[in-house]
């Protein structure tokens, strides 16, 4: 039996475009171990997917949707031959560069975006023997920006008049929620942070919550797909909370789920926040807010 592993010198496997990806490539093994050569392959992904309702809309772009290659080196850390019992390591180095004009975009897991840097290494056998096979993930960031954030507060006040996609609202019942965002340009290594305030409310208030949203578009010249989907929804407020009462606003940006805003000419990833009141009937009061996230 034999174990193959990948490690890198860097613990948090978090690394920046133009630097060196090292690492060592581990065989333990209770026996001499015959193999056909090692090889390694280090790719950076762009995975793109329509949503289901997007599908029947946009096949005459779904050739467009390929996988789009930011990295790819492959190399071979050792030739056909026999390794010896026990641990054996093997270094490598890569350079971290991308594919020709292209650029390393942050490491991101969305639901139809994915950006992914992967290290697969494989052990090639001798006829009846199996192969072995490892992945690993290492993340890429952006170099924090040398320019600060200016800061872009938002103050929101919500009530009935200022609600859309409400036909009749002689139903509704008055309420007023006055609050702020401290800024809607983020940095993605601090909070989200502001406040809330419940003026005043007819209805018997269920929660309050902060839903952290990504929209994520796909595409083409043919068209595009545009999708919001839920990363994190957090209540800050629980049952009729007293008239009156700053409510903090504090959200933390979680890793791997989001990244920096980013446009690009096949795809956008984007982010919004959402205030939900939430009424004791379960009917939603919604305010939409865009934000912009940065590493700074």
């Amino acid at each position: 039996m034999a174990a193959l592993d990948v490690r890198l010198k860097k613990v948090n496997k978090v690394y920046h475009e133009g630097e060196v990806l090292a690492g060592v490539v581990v065989v333990d093994s209770k026996g001499e171990l015959q193999h056909q050569g090692i090889n390694l392959l280090i790719e950076g992904l762009v995975t793109l997917q329509l949503s289901s309702k997007s599908v029947g809309l946009f096949e005459a772009f779904y050739s467009s949707l390929k996988p789009i290659t930011l990295l790819n080196y492959s190399l071979v850390v050792a030739k056909p031959g026999k390794l010896p019992s026990g641990r054996t390591e093997i270094p490598f180095e890569v350079p971290l560069k991308p594919k020709g004009n292209k650029a390393l975009h942050e490491t991101y897991h969305g639901v139809f975006v994915n950006i992914q840097y992967l290290i697969k290494t494989d052990i090639k056998r001798p006829l009846l023997a199996k192969d072995l096979t490892k992945t690993v993930e290492f993340i890429i960031e952006y170099k924090p920006q040398k320019e600060k954030i200016i800061p872009n507060p938002v103050s929101f006040s919500i009530k009935p008049e200022t609600l859309q996609n409400v036909k009749d609202k002689s139903n509704l019942p008055k309420f007023l929620v006055k609050g702020r965002l401290d800024s809607a340009h983020c940095n993605i290594t601090k909070p989200l942070t502001g406040q809330l305030v419940v003026d005043h409310c007819d209805a018997p208030i269920k929660s309050i919550e902060i839903q952290l949203v990504r929209v994520e578009t796909c595409g083409c010249a043919e068209g595009y797909a545009r999708d919001a989907t839920e990363i994190q929804n957090i209540q800050i407020g629980e049952g009729d909370v007293c008239r009156g009462l700053t409510i903090p606003i504090y959200m933390v940006f979680p890793r791997l789920f989001t990244c920096p805003t980013l446009a690009t000419s096949n795809f956008k990833i984007e982010f919004e926040v959402n205030v939900v009141v939430v009424l004791q009937d379960d009917h939603l009061i919604t305010e939409n807010f865009p934000i912009k996230l940065n590493r700074a």
